[in-house]
């Protein structure tokens, strides 16, 4: 008979709570991927949820509010699915993510009902294709493990390259773990094999060694010591559990089946208590079984069947653990509109005694070593400290951070590093950092501070802002739609917007020899038919191609320095149409070129890193000459603000897209301001619309589309809501300001190319009373699509303006006009109030109305000082 010894863990009991402490509207996904869905340090949780596509993170606090409710928020993260996601052990507000656009970024979080900063702190590029798995070190600051589809890296975050890469797996690697001190790295992987890695003594494996059986999903993790654990499948197809001595990895010590089953197991483990959680993805059942030193190495604690399926779980550390009820641990189960918290208690007397047996120390908050000193060898246990509530370290709080030692700039040397301490590697108690305005970022790892919830309050009520800044975007309906495209052309040169659209027409490439385009006629939506369409035949592929903007029928084509002018006739084409042929001459490729409002002037922006100001009828050198955009990867360059302003969309040194505002003026001068937006390989292409002044920009590939208003002084830049849409696009064209409902307040109308579909989308501006005509968003517009001058006329020296034409439809009135109303006191007067109180009490009512009064600044809408409604009539 076997003997071991009595647990007293082994009568945990989970708890689930009522529905109504579940934390809800999460929108749970479980994307395709090998990494986690869920995780939680001692303050928040972080979570992959199905909002906009997937590259989205919804947030929660880990404790519920004093009201017994949790607030939700989404984190717009990257432009593809959210693959894994990491909290630092050191910063409970520190968080990684890793994606399918290949990056990593690193987010400096804070509580959910405040404003979360939009931009990373961190991003890194292995340039190893999707990646899928990142992990933070145990015991050494602002270290991860990045894990690709076959590759593995370890970077120092306050670096520009990986500390070392690893050997290819010969398959899909699916888990990953650190040993508990850091000294090594486990990996499993699609191709059966569990290896080991010393990633700071060699780059290939030091063990390796058959895994399970079967060619499926598996999951590896570090339990005690020397011990490993795998998850997987055996022969048979059973959900499968091993263990392994990681000095001898010639076969496994011990192995359990458990069902028969498709679902992924999931094992998490609390190495203070021994206790393993498995869970299988789309299941139903939570097992918690304890991990003996003999066997059998795995007994049964409790088996849980919860009322919805998993789609991930976390452990909630033990720092933030209840222990007046014995809480040994706590479970977050992740669903699709829920996260449920389980709650794992043993059977004591509840009340002022700490059960000390019960929780033996834990690992603490604080580093053991920094990411230099691990590389050059150090070996380095985190601090233990104990769970005692008088003992326990203070839980961190987002405003914690004044003391925070600033981080560290890349290109340092290593005496300046050596003396210098990165904000990766501050222990929690002193968690996220203050968030005071700044324009500034610190070098090493691009942090933008954000201000905090009050100082945005008084921010906004002493600059300015944007009437655009609620602007909303949305796909039009269905049946405007043009669906069933097949064989589109995505690898259109950097330069090209990929496609281009007027009133009448979209054209697309399409990835047939010679270079081929395809025209559909925006007024015949619907499905395309299976057969071949008809198109535009070129002799080489398409560099670039546009709409002449005075003619809706003539498309002009470019490739290799010449030109295609193709005249279609205005009932659309059924066969292939015949071509001029204009010889331009070499090209200067890579340059983005832009005529001023006015036709006199020419702008550009080249990847030689300069922005260049032309009068072409005086002269073939520039008239201006000023740095540009520090990145090489493309950029687009605009006139707004009247002709006064340049805007050019670029990268900066770090690749990170940049827009840049340059006095027409003194272009030598380099820009006079800039905004950060992410980072992504396309560029992002601006629309700029003279009537608003507002900039709507997205690029190839992106789910989400930015929209600023530009403005000729201080801030420049006024951001307002962004669109996302729920998949990727190949970008947007925009159409003339005629084609726009502004009944609908709709203050700018494009087409979207999806992977298979056309679709409209529209710009609208809230807006009640919407029985009147906006004037103060609809001005008189320039008719664009009708030429001023001829040629002969502009070369000669002539200058043309383009007539106004109103929006305005015949049946409506100006809002300007619109009889004034008076409001409806909906309140008695404060002399009713104040009448009956103290001085005291009147100066607390007072004080306490103008701190509201500030709050609530940037709730109403502009047109709210010359409406006169109330707010129960604004629309959401």
């Amino acid at each position: 008979m076997n003997r071991f010894k009595t647990s007293k863990y082994k009568n945990s009991t989970p708890k689930i709570p009522k529905k109504d402490g579940w934390i809800a509207n999460v929108r749970g996904a479980s994307f395709p991927s090998q990494g986690k869905h869920i995780k939680s340090s001692c303050s928040l949780v972080a979570f992959n949820t199905d909002q906009t596509g997937g590259g989205m993170v919804g947030l929660s606090s880990v404790n519920a509010a004093s009201d017994g409710k949790w607030t939700v928020t989404q984190i717009s993260c990257h432009a593809d699915i959210v693959t894994d996601l990491d909290f630092s052990p050191f910063d409970d507000y520190l968080l990684a993510t890793c994606s399918a656009d290949e990056m990593v970024k690193l987010w400096r979080e804070c509580d959910p009902d405040q404003d979360q900063c939009s931009n990373a702190e961190v991003t890194l590029s292995p340039a190893d294709g999707r990646l899928e798995v990142v992990l933070f070190h145990p015991a050494a600051s602002g270290l991860l493990a990045v894990a690709s589809v076959r590759g593995l890296q370890v970077w120092d975050v306050t670096r520009d390259a990986a500390l070392t890469v690893l050997e290819q797996h010969e398959d899909q690697l699916q888990g990953l773990a650190w040993k508990e001190d850091g000294s090594l790295l486990a990996s499993s992987c699609k191709d059966k094999k569990l290896r080991l890695f010393d990633p700071r003594a060699q780059p290939s494996a030091v063990q390796c060694v058959q895994g399970h059986q079967a060619n499926r999903d598996s999951r590896v993790l570090w339990v005690k010591d020397d011990s490993l654990l795998t998850t997987g499948f055996n022969q048979m197809r059973q959900q499968e559990v091993r263990l392994w001595d990681s000095r001898k990895l010639s076969s496994s010590l011990s192995s359990l089946s458990l069902a028969t089953s498709n679902a992924t197991l999931m094992p998490l483990f609390d190495p203070d208590s021994g206790l393993l959680i498995v869970s299988g993805n789309g299941e139903s059942v939570i097992d918690c079984f304890e991990v003996n030193s003999s066997e059998p190495f795995l007994s049964q604690v409790s088996h849980c069947l919860t009322d919805l399926s998993t789609r991930g779980v976390a452990l909630v550390p033990k720092l933030a653990l209840d222990v007046s009820c014995c809480e040994v641990l706590r479970l977050l189960q992740l669903t699709d509109n829920f996260i449920v918290p389980i709650s794992y208690q043993v059977p004591r007397k509840a009340g002022q005694d700490f059960h000390a047996d019960l929780y033996p120390d834990t690992v603490g908050h604080t580093p053991a070593m920094t990411a230099e000193d691990w590389w050059k060898g150090e070996n380095k246990q985190v601090e233990r400290v104990s769970l005692h509530p008088s003992k326990r370290p203070k839980p961190a709080t987002p405003s914690a951070q004044e003391t925070k030692p600033k981080d560290l700039p890349r290109g340092k040397s290593k005496e300046e590093a050596s003396s210098s301490s990165s904000p990766l590697s501050t222990p929690s108690s002193s968690a996220a950092p203050s968030r005071s305005p700044s324009s500034t970022s610190v070098l090493s790892s691009g942090f933008l501070p954000s201000p905090s919830q009050s100082s945005r309050a008084i921010h906004s009520m002493l600059g300015p802002s944007s009437k655009f800044r609620h602007i909303q975007g949305a796909v039009l309906h269905r049946d405007t739609h043009i669906t069933n495209l097949r064989g589109l052309h995505l690898t259109t040169p950097g330069e090209c917007d990929g496609f281009c659209a007027n009133g009448q027409r979209v054209a697309v490439p399409l990835a047939i020899a010679g270079g081929q385009i395809a025209v559909f006629e925006l007024s015949q939506p619907g499905k395309l038919p299976d057969t071949a369409l008809p198109t535009i035949q070129n002799s080489v592929n398409v560099a670039d191609f546009c709409w002449d903007p005075f003619d809706t029928h003539k498309l002009v084509v470019g490739d290799n320095g010449i030109q295609f002018a193709c005249n279609l006739p205005s009932s659309g084409y059924s066969s292939t149409c015949t071509s001029m042929i204009f010889n331009c001459g070499s090209m200067c490729l890579n340059l983005m070129l832009f005529e001023d409002p006015d036709g006199k002037l020419l702008a550009t922006v080249c990847k030689d890193g300069k922005v260049r100001l032309y009068d072409p009828r005086k002269s073939t050198l520039p008239i201006q000459e000023g740095p540009g955009p520090e990145g090489y990867r493309g950029a687009r360059v605009v006139w707004v603000c009247d002709g006064k302003y340049l805007l050019v969309s670029g990268f900066d040194s770090r690749s990170e897209r940049q827009l840049y505002l340059f006095s027409a003026e003194s272009l030598a001068s380099g820009s006079v301001a800039s905004v950060p937006a992410d980072v992504s390989p396309s560029t992002l292409i601006p629309f700029y619309d003279p009537d608003t002044s507002v900039l709507i920009l997205t690029g190839k590939g992106d789910t989400r589309v930015y929209t600023y208003e530009i403005v000729p002084e201080a801030p420049y830049f006024m951001e307002c809501s962004s669109f996302h849409s729920s998949e990727p696009h190949k970008g947007l064209c925009f159409l003339p300001k005629t084609e726009c409902d502004v009944r609908d307040v709709e203050v700018a109308r494009a087409v979207r190319l999806g992977k298979t579909t056309i679709e409209p989308v529209a710009f609208r501006v809230p807006r009640v009373k919407k029985e009147f005509f906006q004037d103060d968003v609809f001005p008189e517009t320039a008719v664009w699509w009708e030429a001023s001058l001829t040629a002969a006329a502009w070369l000669s020296g002539s200058n043309g303006q383009h007539r106004k034409i109103s929006l305005r439809p015949k049946d409506m009135t100006p809002v300007s006009e619109a009889p004034k109303e008076a409001p409806v006191r909906k309140y008695l007067p404060s002399s009713v109030y104040l009448e009956e109180k103290t001085d005291e009490q009147k100066k607390e009512e007072l004080l306490s109305a103008m701190v509201a009064k500030l709050g609530n600044r940037e709730d109403p809408l502009p047109q709210a000082s010359y409406e006169g409604v109330d707010e129960d009539e604004w629309d959401d």
